[in-house]
């Protein structure tokens, strides 16, 4: 069996910049275990793997250990291949994923905008043992589908130097750790050492969490964030209550057959 596959710099304009993710067009569904292992081979923080469904995608997720609920980065990844690799007419895709969720994407130019369900993390007081895992003061602590760590500012944000171990222990998917920032409205970083990903360079799902805590506290809806990892990435953002739109740029940088 030969199948496609794309490498797709997602959040950013630029090869070897952003967030790369893996893509594979299917004619159906493989087996999870394949899926699995394809992830686990292509050793990115997710690969995504999408089947035509009438007049929409379906679209399902892979870390290198784990199958994800929501990504953002494999999502504007795939949405490159649809209509740069695959000839797709028009602007506008419509994505379903395993768990029921409609994402709808739209191509304004080079920029490709996700509309995805927010999930507004919950302010909660057990500081102490993730500032024993981040070894920086935190501020506020968060957490819905991963942890949300606030701290003073941009420059603790860049010069972390986190310990994976106690990180992979917390019953998170992911950690976020992010401030206000100097030349954007917030940046941030991601940490995920028990899904297979100890560091993800750009996290477009973390930003469904991130947007409604920071559009509450700049008190503005739109908004840019950079995430500061070495290869760090650019985010537009808009909050719209129980949704969030995120937006980014991507470049194609590989693409060839899988042969299982």
């Amino acid at each position: 069996m030969r199948i496609p596959i794309y490498q797709i710099d997602a959040f950013s304009s630029q090869p070897f910049k952003g967030n790369p993710a893996a893509v594979c067009p299917l004619e159906e569904w493989l087996p999870d275990e394949v899926m699995q292992s394809i992830a686990m081979e292509n050793n990115l923080s997710e690969t995504a793997f999408f089947v035509k469904n009438e007049d929409q995608y379906d679209i399902r997720w892979f870390a290198p250990k784990i199958e994800i609920d929501l990504a953002g980065h494999p999502t504007l990844a795939t949405a490159h291949v649809i209509f740069n690799e695959m000839n797709h007419q028009g602007d506008t895709i419509t994505f379903k994923s395993k768990i029921g969720d409609i994402l709808e994407i739209t191509r304004n130019k080079d920029i490709i905008s996700m509309n995805f369900p927010t999930r507004p993390p919950k302010k909660i007081y057990k500081k102490e043992l993730i500032e024993e895992a981040i070894g920086v003061e935190v501020e506020e602590f968060y957490e819905n589908r991963d942890g949300l760590a606030v701290v003073a500012n941009e420059e603790i944000v860049t010069n972390l130097s986190p310990s994976m171990d106690k990180i992979s222990k917390m019953n998170y998917v992911g950690l976020i750790v992010t401030s206000r920032g100097d030349n954007v409205d917030f940046v941030s970083r991601f940490f995920a050492p028990q899904i297979g990903v100890p560091e993800d360079p750009v996290t477009g799902s973390a930003h469904c969490e991130l947007i409604p805590l920071w559009a509450e506290k700049l008190n503005k809806n739109k908004l840019i964030a950079k995430q500061l990892s070495s290869r760090e990435g650019t985010l537009y953002c808009e909050y719209l209550n129980d949704r969030v739109i995120i937006g980014g740029e991507a470049v194609t940088v590989l693409s060839g057959e899988l042969i299982i």
